[in-house]
């Protein structure tokens, strides 16, 4: 039985790019109460509904229960004790009416989007479980000798001077950059202005003879490919006879402010060309993730439009945005003055901070992303988790001005996905004309790039495509090393023009996308051979030892 992907979130990467303002939330506000003074009937009715749902709890007449997969109300003691199993229900029972509330009220579309997304974050912040009165909290008060608050006001000083005030996620002490992460042995063999390209040496006795140019996205760094061993992509390819090639972005600063997407495209031509003149292959396959696919699309188009795609032998995109219209109201917090209001922003400070996006993506899942670690790090007073994963994504880079500004009039606009709707580097650009075979990969419950716009991008290619879709999140899509029992994937090869006529039809496949994936990239990477032991060549000599510099900028 296949699970119905998770509705795409009214928050996804558009609105993490475009920010949020406080004078759209506090609009937000005054027309829920401007809706709830001209219907009086209406709140009345649902406040009724309320006070007869808190007496049967009261009484202990309701039968209120969290979702079974809601961690926050595991413990016991919210099931067993009375008081507390009444205060939980009281939660649930205002939770539950003031949803309906917004949803029956005469607000339109978008602003009720906006209504209920501002309630999730009210409810998620006052429940009852982020309190000292938490079961586990005062379990682990006890256990310690009082010593848990005492550290939990220590961590909470700490995040509140070093950490925007938000608790930490990951314990940052466990992991370093060219240690236990990004650890795979390589060199640098071409660097410009903006990235340097990373060549692995070989895992394997034979080498498929056309490599693999991997395309990261700019907003992170490169090594998400490139964890521990037991879920590094970058060794599982390398010990599967792949020749791999890595881009690691440089972690602009406001002086790189006019680094658009054309300046991207053109830097990831010259690194194209370098893989090209050491692998000795001249048409290296690519592999983009998020944004690094839309920069990879449009590199592919630009060739295209100068006759020049034959520098390419395939492409495989993650997680990749080329359609950005979303079938959730994207357009949340969104709107024209918004977006210009971004674009002022950035270009005053010469870049976006990749903290400023990580922010607003921990409050698109806020119990998990904030008031869990709320919970373990102040409540409990414990030191976060050692988690590579949550590592990375903390470690995040900045955005130049231009280039922010280039993704906002991409959400904006959707250019991709009519002919000539983008120039990149003077070139217009037509996807229907770039005619190789595609890889793409999206995931059931990713709230950053939803499945379903994943999938439209994947119909606007030419050429041969097919389509995954995995039962994980943004990441967890992209890092699925084989061995994991819950995991599993869709895949039809039949693609329609509706994702969810695709999805009714495909095949539930158990474990890994890597292995299927991998069995499609070896068919398009030519001959196996002895692998060439040293890095690099004589045009491009090796510039040091892998991770390179860039992806230690902080």
């Amino acid at each position: 039985m296949k699970d119905k992907p998770v509705p795409a979130t009214s928050m996804n990467v558009q609105n993490a790019i475009t920010g949020l303002r406080g004078r759209d939330l506090i609009s937000t506000l005054r027309q829920v109460g401007r809706i709830s003074l001209r219907n009086p009937l209406h709140t009345a009715h649902h406040l009724l509904s309320l006070g007869g749902q808190l007496g049967r709890v009261l009484i202990g007449d309701s039968s209120l229960q969290p979702h079974p997969r809601d961690s926050r109300f595991s413990d016991p003691t919210w099931h067993h004790n009375p008081l507390y199993r009444r205060g939980l229900q009281a939660y649930l029972a205002w939770q539950r009416q003031t949803r309906q509330w917004i949803e029956e009220s005469s607000l339109g579309d978008d602003d009720r989007a906006r209504a209920q997304f501002l309630f999730n974050l009210l409810s998620d912040a006052v429940s009852p479980s982020n309190s000292l009165l938490n079961p586990l909290a005062i379990k682990e008060l006890f256990n310690s000798g009082g010593q848990s608050l005492l550290r939990g006001a220590s961590h909470l000083l700490d995040d509140l001077r070093h950490n925007d005030g938000l608790p930490r996620q990951v314990d940052e002490r466990a992991f370093e950059v060219g240690g236990n992460l990004a650890a795979s042995p390589g060199a640098v063999v071409f660097r410009n202005e903006l990235l340097e390209l990373i060549q692995y040496k070989p895992m394997s006795e034979k080498q498929y003879a056309r490599p693999l140019l991997v395309v990261p996205p700019q907003i992170n760094k490169f090594y998400i490919f490139d964890l521990g061993p037991t879920n590094s992509f970058v060794q599982y390819m390398l010990k599967q006879g792949l020749q791999v090639f890595m881009v690691s972005w440089r972690n602009p600063d406001p002086r790189h402010r006019e680094w658009g997407l054309s300046s991207y495209v053109q830097a990831l031509e010259e690194a194209l060309n370098a893989c090209r003149s050491i692998s000795a292959s001249r048409d290296p396959n690519l592999m983009g993730a998020c944004a690094g696919g839309l920069t990879m699309a449009a590199l592919q188009g630009h060739l295209q439009a100068k006759k020049q795609l034959r520098k390419v032998r395939s492409a495989t995109y993650l997680v990749s945005l080329l359609d950005s219209q979303f079938d959730s109201p994207a357009s949340l917090f969104a709107d024209e003055q918004t977006i210009e209001a971004a674009k002022r922003r950035s270009y005053q400070r010469g870049v976006l901070d990749g903290g400023e996006v990580a922010r607003i993506f921990a409050w698109m899942r806020p119990n998990d992303l904030i008031w869990n670690y709320w919970v373990n790090n102040y409540l409990m007073g414990k030191t976060p988790p050692a988690f590579d994963i949550l590592y990375w994504n903390a470690d995040n880079t900045r955005l130049p001005a231009a280039l922010h500004g280039d993704l906002l009039d991409f959400f904006k606009l959707n250019p991709l996905t009519f002919p000539a709707g983008l120039e990149v580097c003077g070139t217009p650009i037509d996807l229907k004309q770039v005619a190789l075979d595609s890889f793409t990969v999206a995931g059931s419950n990713d709230h950053i790039t939803p499945w379903d716009a994943v999938y439209r991008s994947a119909l606007l290619l030419g050429g041969e495509r097919r389509f995954i879709l995995a039962n994980s999140g943004h990441i967890q899509s992209i890092i699925n090393p084989p061995g994991n029992p819950k995991a599993y994937y869709l895949h039809n090869p039949k693609l329609s023009s509706d994702p969810r006529a695709w999805f009714h039809d495909a095949e539930r496949r158990d474990g890994s996308w890597w292995p299927l994936w991998l069995e499609w990239i070896s068919q398009r990477s030519g001959t196996l051979k002895a692998p060439r032991p040293e890095l690099g060549n004589a045009t491009y000599p090796p510039l040091g030892p892998a991770p390179g510099t860039y992806v230690l900028a902080r």
